[in-house]
């Protein structure tokens, strides 16, 4: 078969504009933060520094609550649903008009490829304020009682992995239900989140409803605690959310959590083995495997394994990692240094309880964060790849014979986010996902997404839901 080279095809950095320092962004007015501490986001791909940003302390966090506060009681909370919309509209439509600016910003913070920014998350990103939009005055329908109320003020704390789309997930439905917002991005990618903050005040947003609180762990715990906060909103590891839940317990907010998972890919051998392989590359691989649903567990059925193996790794081998603006890479650099070094220290851990790694010949940029697309044969269920999340571009594979068994094998984790089932048979499809613990389960594909469609998990994976009507009860009182 022949081999193609592609030339390279990249994304402009000029429609950009990074400034080289960002502070807080506090009712409706760009802030230097009190502690007068700094840090720096780096581009994960050249290690290049693209600006200061501002390091939030508790007395910032309490002058952004009290910003909220006085917007949800003075402006925001008394407005009418239909009005609220007109804001969410216009803050969808300027998302789109601004959507090539914002994925390349995205790609060059986080290191994700630019047709992943740029045709999955900046289109989710408007589809949900669209779609969050049409709800505002509509909340006596949406079934949590014929006369809901908003909560008050939403904290909000959002991780590195997709940091425009969680942000549009966590805002959306809260200002449609008539909270306002405390957001706290990661550390590691605050730009888009700020340049959303610049938006806002581009869509005439009224002060104080929406605040942007960049910095730490230490930020987000202070947001987390504030007494002034009615709801935190948190997405990422289960350790945090643990911690999170510790400190919220006894206290009148309310919680919801999107945590880590270890999704099972499940191939049954009637499955139509090139488009599972479909399914897996983009399971797993998809925006580095920095992906809280990613498909790291592949369960094939032991009759097709070797087949599907061959298929899968032929197809391995045609994937290019690299420049994240180039429009033909497929998978880009690891977001930082920290997610660099737990990839390789579990990947080292499966090798040594005896698994058989493999990954295709791979010429990885000598600067940056990369790691090369790697898949674990030989894998038992004790592996710590199999059990622990890797949150990277790996994937462990094991076997199974029955349905029973595959169904067990799934469900035995500690996390309970995602599943995939390929098969043809429309009625294993619905008799195995009725006993799959996972809060989705995609049928003959993976990772799709929708606005209209709730998303969460069970056990270590957190509880609550976002996205669809069930993303806006976290946000009502009724």
């Amino acid at each position: 078969m022949a081999v193609f080279e592609y030339a390279p095809a990249p994304e402009s950095r000029s429609i950009v504009d990074i400034q080289p320092t960002y502070g807080l962004f506090i009712d409706g007015e760009f802030t230097d933060p009190r502690s007068g501490e700094s840090r720096k986001t780096i581009n994960p791909a050249t290690e290049e520094v693209l600006a200061e940003v501002a390091e939030a302390d508790a007395s910032d966090v309490d002058v952004a609550v009290r910003a909220a506060r006085r917007a949800y009681e003075t402006v925001w909370g008394p407005m009418r649903g239909s009005d609220r919309a007109k804001y969410l509209f216009r803050i969808a439509r300027i998302i789109q008009e601004r959507s090539r600016e914002l994925a390349v910003l995205e790609s060059i913070d986080n290191g994700k490829p630019i047709r992943e920014s740029r045709d999955v998350d900046l289109p989710l990103v408007a589809a949900h304020f669209f779609y969050y939009a049409g709800w505002a005055d509509k909340l006596a329908y949406a079934g949590f009682g014929p006369d809901p109320r908003p909560l008050g003020v939403a904290g909000q704390v959002i991780p590195w992995n997709f940091p425009l789309l969680m942000l549009a997930w966590k805002i959306a439905p809260a200002l449609a239900a008539g909270n306002t917002v405390v957001l706290k991005p990661a550390e590691t990618t605050p730009l888009t989140a700020l340049h959303f903050a610049q938006i806002c005040q581009q869509a005439d947003l009224p002060p104080g409803v929406v605040n942007i609180v960049t910095g730490g762990g230490a930020t987000g715990a202070a947001l987390v605690a504030h007494p002034d906060v009615d709801k935190v909103a948190f997405t990422g590891s289960t350790e945090v959310g643990k911690q999170i839940a510790r400190a919220v317990a006894g206290t009148r907010k309310r919680l919801t959590l999107e945590l880590g998972g270890k999704a099972a890919n499940i191939v049954f051998d009637d499955a139509p083995l090139d488009q599972a392989v479909e399914g897996i590359v983009n399971g797993i691989f998809f925006n580095q495997g920095h992906v809280c649903c990613a498909g790291s567990r592949l369960l094939v059925q032991e009759s097709i394994a070797d087949e599907l193996l061959d298929r899968l790794k032929r197809r391995m081998t045609t994937l290019r990692v690299g420049d994240p603006l180039d429009k033909n890479t497929d998978i880009g650099a690891i977001n930082s240094a920290a997610q660099l070094e737990k990839i390789r220290a579990l990947s080292a851990a499966g090798e040594a309880e005896g698994a058989q790694r493999w990954s295709p010949p791979c010429q990885l940029p000598e600067r940056g964060y990369w790691f090369a697309p790697t898949l674990f044969t030989g894998v038992s269920q004790t592996h710590r790849i199999a059990r622990e999340e890797i949150f990277g571009p790996v994937l462990s594979v094991l076997t199974f014979r029955t349905p029973a068994e595959a169904v067990e094998k799934a469900n035995n984790t500690p996390y309970g986010l995602s599943a995939g089932i390929w098969t043809e048979k429309g009625s294993r499809i619905l008799a195995i996902a009725d006993r799959l613990r996972a809060g989705v389960v995609w049928a003959n594909t993976f990772n799709k997404f929708d606005p209209t469609s709730p998303f969460g998990g069970y056990k270590e994976s957190g509880y609550g839901r976002e996205g669809g009507r069930h993303g806006l009860e976290a946000y009502l009182a009724w």
